[in-house]
Parts: structure tokens; C-alpha cells; sequence
């Protein structure tokens, strides 16, 4: 069977696709981001993870406001890269993990989860960012799985439903006939809100509280409703709910995992950026 091997959090904001391509890592806006990678860049290296199953939000590439899909798997063998054009430059394409596809599509169906299935599916930012800053030198090393869930257009999956979902992954995983590892990574986060009354919102102190919860009680978050979570992280703070599927697709496993990293500084563009790694204990 597969080896779920741990799980991996960070932020995807567009700017930081545009500081890896000026190359300014170590200018001191971006210095204290960046910092935070190479030790979770080193224990990829010494798991060499075959599959990255990807929670993110789709940003207007293939759903929009006038059809937007609570859930949506990717089921293709290549994603094409295409982004908005205001981030990281247009990436090689991606291979997709076929067969884990399907075994997570038919589990998530089988536990009464209606998802939109996609056999053709374009990937923005939030699922390219991350495997850029993971594996920053070439292409990533790894076939992969998108699962969007929808934080961009109300109404919203309550943090009790995701977490719910990110369960069934984390088993359809442990039961695909499968020698590859494989690591979740959410994208998305954390507290930030880009227009309205309440633009460059930040929540410094939620957002640690949720960290935190991650490690040792990862439901804590499933007791605020949607409404509550946009109050306490932001319009776009509410991306958290990838991190909560991580997290959920890891207990799956058994309760305890091992915390092997975390970062977290503010701000970068308006927002809160975070990054969390795990294995499982």
C-alpha cells in the first residue's frame, strides 16, 4: 500500500513567484519568507516524496463566479501551467498522478461527497508556488493530485465538512495499491483580506492559535462556522481551510504527528504568510 508520509502548509501569494523570478530571496523584505524553506527543503530531500496531493482555491483559471465548484479532483496524467501572468512565469507541465486520482475520487463519492471530477484542469499559483518553493531548483520531483476547494465565491464548505473531506483523502491514500509516498501540501493563508472596509487585516494571534492547534488538536477549528472564520482571518484569510484538510488527511493515520518545521512572518503583500511541515509520528 501508499506511504502517507507527512503533510506541508504555506502561503501562495502571487508576489512571491515574482521575487524567485527577480531573484531576491535574500532582500530583506523577502529575506525572512524565504528563510523559513530550506529546512523543510532538506526534509523532502531525505523522504524524496513520490506524489504531492494538492489542497488549494482555484483563482478564476478554470471555475469562475458564475460556475464554482464547492470540491473539484483532478483526474488528468498533465497539468498545464497558466497562470495569471503576474506571479511566476508560465512553469513546464506537471505530471498527474492518475491512478491515486481516481482512488481518491471514487472514496470521496463512495463517503457521499459530490465533487466535480476534472480529466482536463489548468493550474494557477496556489498550486505551482508551493512546489517551486519546496523544490526550488528545477522541476519539482513529484507527480501530483489538485483538489480545489472553493474559498473564492459563498457559499463556502463549513471547516467541519473540509475537514471531513481532507479525512477521506488521507484513507483513500493509505488504501491505494501503491508503493509511491506520498505527502498532502495545502496552499493557502493565512489571515489576510485584500479589498472591502477591512483590507490588510491581519490576525496575528489567531492565526498562531491555529498553528498551534495543527499539532496536538487539529479539530479546534472545526467549531467556528464559516462566517466566524472570514470574521477572525479575512475575506481570503479563510484559505486556512486547505491547511485543515491537511491536517485531517494526516489523522487518518493515527492521532500524532511530528511538528518538523513551521515559519511565520508578516507581512508580505497584505498578507500573513505561514508554513508548517509534518511527519507523521
Amino acid at each position: 500500500m501508499a506511504q502517507l508520509i507527512g503533510g506541508l502548509a504555506t502561503s501562495h501569494i502571487p508576489a512571491i513567484g515574482n521575487a524567485i523570478h527577480k531573484g531576491l530571496q535574500n532582500d530583506p523584505y523577502w529575506a525572512p519568507f524565504f528563510a523559513g524553506y530550506p529546512p523543510v527543503q532538506k526534509w523532502l530531500g531525505a523522504q524524496k516524496p513520490d506524489v504531492v496531493v494538492m489542497f488549494y482555491n482555484d483563482h478564476g483559471l478554470n471555475f469562475f463566479l458564475d460556475k464554482m465548484p464547492t470540491f473539484a479532483v483532478g483526474a488528468a496524467a498533465q497539468y498545464n501551467n497558466a497562470d495569471e501572468g503576474w506571479g511566476i512565469p508560465t512553469l513546464p507541465p506537471f505530471k498527474g498522478e492518475v491512478d491515486l486520482s481516481w482512488q481518491i475520487i471514487n472514496t470521496l463519492i463512495g463517503q457521499d461527497f459530490d465533487i466535480v471530477t476534472c480529466q482536463d484542469m489548468l493550474v494557477d499559483h496556489a498550486c505551482t508556488l508551493p512546489l517551486k518553493l519546496f523544490w526550488p531548483e528545477g522541476e519539482a520531483p513529484v507527480t501530483i493530485v489538485p483538489i480545489n476547494i472553493n474559498t473564492v465565491q459563498f457559499p463556502l464548505p463549513s471547516a467541519k465538512r473540509v475537514y471531513a473531506l481532507g479525512k477521506a483523502v488521507g484513507e483513500a491514500i493509505a488504501a491505494w495499491d501503491s508503493s509511491k509516498k506520498v505527502v498532502v501540501c495545502a496552499s493557502g493563508g493565512l489571515s489576510h483580506q485584500l479589498d472591502g472596509e477591512r483590507a490588510g487585516f491581519i490576525n496575528k494571534e489567531f492565526d498562531l492559535q491555529f498553528m498551534d492547534s495543527l499539532v496536538s488538536n487539529p479539530e479546534w477549528a472545526t467549531q467556528f462556522s464559516t462566517l466566524e472564520l472570514v470574521e477572525k482571518t479575512g475575506t481570503q484569510g479563510v484559505e486556512l481551510l486547505m491547511w485543515l484538510a491537511m491536517r485531517a488527511a494526516l489523522s487518518s493515520a493515527g492521532p500524532r504527528v511530528k511538528e518538523v518545521h513551521r515559519n511565520y512572518h508578516i507581512p508580505i503583500s497584505n498578507t500573513a504568510t505561514g508554513l508548517m511541515a509534518f511527519a507523521l509520528a
